[in-house]
């Protein structure tokens, strides 16, 4: 199972209530698909238990601190990070217009993307879009997560109390 999120924007307690949402369902992977803002937030993750991977999005400023921060545990990348977990090749970028490009190459299974700060799945083709919504709650006053399944392709949006 893996753990999706993004735009968590500082806010702490949003974000390790989905620390222990995600290490509660026994995710193996958690992706971040951009805007942590500060190093201090990214180090909440090393509580998963589990690795990270993680892009850059357009409010992280302090790539340096950011990349030593996860380190430890994970892993961040300019966007677009390009990996295959669960036998499925996935995407990670930030800004959801290059995210809808590379779903229309139809060379990935899934692209997960962030920026809008909207929860959004549907497919492009044989492409699995996700945008798990914003982990900080500051622009739509919810935090949403996602959970991806690779084995059976499905995807459970889920709002973080």
């Amino acid at each position: 199972m893996i753990g999706i999120l993004a735009d968590s924007h500082d806010n702490i307690t949003n974000l390790r209530a989905a620390v222990r949402l995600f290490r509660d369902a026994g995710c193996d992977l958690v992706v971040h698909a951009g805007d942590f803002i500060a190093p201090f937030t990214a180090r909440e993750l090393a509580a998963l238990g589990c690795p990270v991977k993680a892009v850059f999005g357009n409010c992280d400023g302090e790539k340096a601190g950011l990349a030593a921060a996860l380190e430890p545990f994970g892993l961040i990348h300019q966007a677009p990070l390009v990996f295959e977990h669960g036998g499925r090749r996935i995407l990670v970028t930030h800004l959801n217009r290059p995210a809808e490009e590379f779903a229309a190459k139809h060379t990935y299974d899934v692209v997960i993307f962030g920026h809008t700060h909207k929860p959004d799945v549907r497919r492009d083709g044989k492409t699995l879009l996700i945008n798990p919504g914003e982990t900080g709650g500051w622009v739509t006053g919810r935090c949403t997560v996602a959970f991806y399944d690779p084995a059976a392709d499905e995807v459970n949006l889920v709002t973080v109390s």
